[in-house]
């Protein structure tokens, strides 16, 4: 007695009912997904039940159309999948179900590794830099950013622009963003400070310098006031972010060692500390 393929073993699956089953279905489904049509998968489950057929009986079987059958045939013929014996009719067979799948196995990861080798790549998009003046058009893009914010935001600027963004700054906090402030004096209704050093002769310069780092990936470095236009450099580049967020916590750990030791500071280096503020900070007179 002819022992059924492996392929449709333990099934109860009758003679002539292709689609009758939840199992069939399932490997109709999956044959379709290997990339053959309906019928092809129809055909190889067929032809799996059998030793070999004719293309007569195939179609008989599935009452199906034989010229769709037959078309069906002729393609995995030529692909490899079926065995043909000589004669007429000619008799269709279906590999071993291991021997199968290991030559579609195969084509697959030929097919992928030409996919990965020989797809068309684009440049990745490389970050611009791009101008900003105006008051409108310097706050418009200030303000899109800041709602867009969701996980901090780094501020080096001075209290007559933060004033100018009490209302989205706020909101972010609101949000559960966190905010780093640098401001120009220590007093403020916003909240606490971290002020910079003032100028030696205690005049504003000619513009106020502001910096804001969104997410560590967005920035703006720019200047605005009463007698220059307001002007910003905007970017996403991870080299501007990267230089005004270390300068930001420069500034900061300078700052905080001065509160911190006060005069001990020139009680402990003396000369060599002010020599060495004096080296890198002062406007080189």
């Amino acid at each position: 007695m002819t022992q059924p393929n492996r392929l449709l073993q333990d099934t109860d699956i009758t003679p002539g009912s292709i689609g009758g089953t939840e199992y069939m279905e399932r490997l109709l489904h999956h044959l379709r997904n290997l990339g053959f049509t309906e019928m092809e998968a129809k055909v190889m489950v067929e032809l799996s039940r059998q030793n070999a057929a004719s293309g007569y009986e195939v179609a008989k079987r599935l009452g199906a159309s034989r010229s769709n059958v037959y078309a069906a045939l002729q393609r995995l013929a030529g692909q490899g999948y079926l065995r043909t014996s000589a004669g007429e009719p000619v008799r269709y067979s279906m590999l071993p179900p291991g021997e199968l799948t290991r030559m579609i196995e195969g084509q697959m990861q030929e097919s992928l590794r030409a996919v990965e080798k020989e797809m068309p790549r684009t440049e990745p998009t490389k970050p611009t830099f791009y101008n900003a003046e105006g008051d409108r058009k310097v706050l418009e893009s200030l303000t899109r950013e800041l709602e867009r914010a969701e996980h901090e935001i780094v501020l080096d600027l001075w209290r007559e622009e933060a004033e100018l963004l009490r209302t989205e700054l706020e909101k972010a906090e609101s949000r559960g963003v966190r905010l780093l402030w640098s401001c120009d004096n220590g007093e403020s209704m916003m909240g606490p400070w971290l002020p910079l050093r003032s100028d030696t002769d205690g005049q504003e310069p000619a513009g106020r310098k502001f910096s804001f780092v969104i997410d560590r990936r967005w920035c703006m470095l720019g200047m605005r006031g009463e007698n220059c236009p307001t002007q910003a450099l905007i970017t996403e580049h991870p080299v501007m972010t990267g230089l005004l967020l270390n300068h930001f916590a420069q500034d900061l750990i300078l700052y905080e060692l001065e509160h911190d030791m006060g005069r001990e500071l020139s009680t402990r280096y003396g000369w060599r500390y002010e020599g060495i503020i004096g080296k890198y900070m002062s406007a080189g007179e």
